[in-house]
């Protein structure tokens, strides 16, 4: 029998959804009625987790040092990696090459080489258990991903309207603010979707840093949810949930730029 590419989209889609609607159900669960029947319906859908979430488990405070440490973190990133990526294009030769090259060695040094001196030096700061300690590491950790993406893309953008601005008197901060910003928005958005998910899950750095419970967030939090010998799973699971839930809701209306800024300067008009 002859699989049509609807038919293997549709298993595809099956193996991703059963999963998470599985994973839903049991947000309603108690522990007990969990491990009665994993994947049965659960016997009332009162959302008595989800509130002892926020009520008992500070889950609020988590999702606010979230939230702050991710906004300040990806709009960091972007900015001095749009600048950085301008000044690349802008140079010729040898000198643009290398700094290009640079970013990229960046990105070819596993974060786990770097936890002893990156710890020492976050140590020396005085910047452990801080949010300010966090967005600091996660800027410069992810500078790299998203100078190689911007510079990328603005190297396809024509160097007639910078020459054609250069002889009309533009100096180069004008260049970047009223030509490079404007034509980057779709490669721009893309890569803040990208900088979110890698800052919003992860778990190695709040780990690395943060011991005080007041600054830790959800990745980190989730933790708590998991003994040595049992683990709280539709706890876990409604707390899963509720980490997803920016990340989904942010592809949702955000999708279309993100599939702009994927394609872009793929084709040069």
């Amino acid at each position: 029998m002859k699989i049509t590419k609807g038919g293997l989209i549709t298993i595809y889609a099956l193996l991703i959804a059963i999963p998470i609607v599985s994973i839903f159900f049991t947000t309603f669960k108690s522990s007990a009625e969990m491990y009665q029947d994993v994947l049965g319906l659960p016997e009332s859908f009162d959302f008595e987790n989800y509130v002892s979430l926020f009520i008992e488990e500070s889950m609020n405070t988590y999702f606010i040092n979230s939230v702050i440490v991710t906004l300040i973190s990806v709009s960091m990133t972007l900015f001095f990696a749009s600048l950085i990526a301008f000044a690349i294009t802008r140079m010729s030769g040898w000198i643009g090459n290398s700094l290009f090259g640079l970013f990229t060695l960046g990105m070819m040094v596993p974060a786990q080489v770097n936890m002893i001196p990156l710890y020492q030096l976050v140590f020396d700061l005085g910047l452990t258990n801080s949010l300010t300690g966090l967005i600091v590491v996660n800027t410069s950790v992810t500078l790299p991903v998203a100078v190689f993406i911007l510079t990328g893309f603005m190297k396809s953008l024509p160097k007639s309207l910078f020459e054609a601005s250069t002889i009309d008197g533009a100096s180069n901060w004008q260049m970047y603010t009223r030509i490079a910003m404007p034509l980057s928005l779709p490669s721009l958005s893309a890569t803040a979707i990208f900088l979110f998910v890698m800052v919003w899950n992860d778990l190695l750095y709040p780990l690395l840093f943060i011991t005080n419970k007041d600054y830790k967030t959800l990745p980190l939090a989730l933790l708590e949810f998991q003994g040595e010998y049992m683990t709280n799973y539709p706890m876990l699971f409604t707390g899963v949930m509720i980490a997803s839930a920016p990340m989904v809701i942010a592809y949702i209306f955000l999708q279309r730029y993100f599939i702009a800024g994927m394609t872009a300067g793929s084709v040069k008009g």
